[in-house]
């Protein structure tokens, strides 16, 4: 396989999926460090489903990789920058 065979709406699916995994990975630890079980429970489920797409889809070729680790990283900013904004400032940044 090589990156000439890489179909780009694939790659966008597996970039986006794995973004959605992490943020549900980091609100699955948050609502784990909060001890709210259901909250837990669900996104622990819509994680496994998210990375099981990104799985399937990259093991096709395995550049597809590359995409899944760039949405790995936006996810994990984009959802840690979320959970720490302050409510009513607008900043995200705390004292």
């Amino acid at each position: 396989m090589s990156i000439t065979s890489i179909d780009p709406l694939v790659a966008l699916g597996v970039l986006i999926a794995t973004g959605v995994t992490d943020a549900a990975y980091v609100f699955f630890n948050a609502a784990v460090g909060a001890r709210q079980r259901v909250r837990a429970a669900n996104w622990s489920a819509i994680w496994y489903l998210l990375s099981a797409f990104a799985v399937i889809s990259y093991t096709q070729n395995a550049f597809y990789v590359t995409f899944a680790a760039l949405g790995s990283w936006l996810g994990a900013y984009v959802s840690v920058a979320w959970l720490s904004r302050r409510p009513g400032d607008g900043t995200g940044r705390h004292p």
